[in-house]
């Protein structure tokens, strides 16, 4: 059975605004990755090479980004959802354009996971249920699909409930084995009251009619990356999983687990985890703490950094000031001109200034 491979990156990420006004949630990076990165290379990883991209909000960044796969050793085909009509329906122009013409996986490109599809790709392709899909016991399921579990099985899908009836998510991670299936029960949905065709109503159907619906909980770390505190904890779940690796150039000190890529320069401190990336500089009136990335060429000039995610392209010239849980837009700059101490808290937009 050989699998294709659909991406969903269409959404406009509104709850991550104003960093999704001039750049699609799936571009923005982490330790030197876009987002949608991971799940791409997830799947290259479990031998999917031929890859489908729903695009829609700034759609164009994404595939100047990506381009035709074959720098991540895939091939890329672009399909466009004009209108958020719901993962349902993405996948329902997938089919509609021949892109989907046999089993295949659904990976949504906002969701990271920790220890990758491999194993779930393998189980699917041995065992061949209808549907398949992946679950994870999370402290707030009103913000997800659940799934409510009898006896093994599942017995029904409930998006978004507002009452408490299970405390497993789908986790944004979907195989199905045949199109002609999927599109049988796609005929069959009607817009939810948010307007979307729900993947928990296409999966329902199959539960419905008797089709086998399997699904495995996912033991180690997930992140579904929508708001900015969901952007800082990918970003600690990930920096608490990388090995060291020193590339660039250190003048200063680096103490615990750290990469400074190729191109960077450290001449202050930096105390792991951390990430530094490619043409990055800590000046020596610098201090990055613990579980910050700092992306590719932003310049750190003064004061202190602690869980903090600072885009590509920004100067920090703070003096005696400790950023603390912030999240800096590209090509912006924080200035502090006085001597103030203390710390301040950030969520700025690309190319914006900050003075104090």
């Amino acid at each position: 059975m050989k699998l294709k491979g659909l991406v969903l990156a269409g959404g406009e990420g509104t709850r991550l605004r104003p960093f999704t006004l001039s750049l699609p949630k799936h571009l923005i990076p982490l330790l030197g990755k876009a987002m949608i990165e991971y799940p791409i290379q997830h799947l290259v990883d479990s031998g999917i090479q031929d890859i489908g991209i729903i695009v829609g909000y700034l759609g164009h960044l994404i595939k100047e980004y990506l381009g035709d796969g074959s720098r991540y050793g895939a091939k890329f085909t672009y399909i466009k959802q004009e209108h958020r009509l719901g993962i349902a329906h993405a996948i329902h122009l997938a089919i509609e354009n021949e892109f989907l013409n046999g089993p295949f996986v659904v990976y949504l490109g906002d969701n990271i996971l920790a220890h990758g599809i491999e194993k779930f790709v393998r189980k699917f392709i041995d065992e061949q249920p209808d549907v398949y899909i992946m679950l994870c016991k999370v402290k707030d399921p009103s913000r997800f699909g659940v799934a409510i579990l009898k006896e093994g099985r599942i017995v029904k899908l409930v998006e978004k409930p507002k009452e408490f009836i299970s405390n497993m998510a789908m986790i944004g991670i979907y195989f199905f084995r045949d199109p002609e299936l999927v599109e049988k029960a796609f005929s069959t949905l009607r817009p939810s009251w948010r307007g979307e065709y729900e993947i928990t109503e296409l999966i329902q159907w199959f539960i419905d009619h008797g089709y086998r619906v399997e699904y495995d909980i996912v033991r180690g770390w997930w992140k579904d990356v929508g708001t900015p505190e969901g952007l800082l904890e990918a970003l600690y779940l990930l920096l608490d999983s990388i090995p060291a690796r020193i590339e660039g150039e250190i003048q200063g000190e680096v103490m615990g687990r750290a990469i400074v890529e190729k191109g960077a320069i450290v001449k202050g401190k930096v105390y792991g985890p951390a990430y530094i990336g490619k043409g990055a500089v800590v000046s020596k009136d610098a201090v990055v703490e613990h579980y910050v990335s700092i992306e590719a060429n932003s310049r750190i000039l003064s004061g202190s950094i602690t869980r903090s995610l600072i885009l590509d392209n920004v100067t920090v010239d703070i003096n005696g000031l400790r950023l603390i849980d912030s999240v800096i837009g590209r090509y912006s700059t924080i200035k502090c001109n006085k001597e103030i101490h203390g710390e301040m808290r950030l969520a700025v937009s690309d190319y914006s200034y900050v003075g104090l």
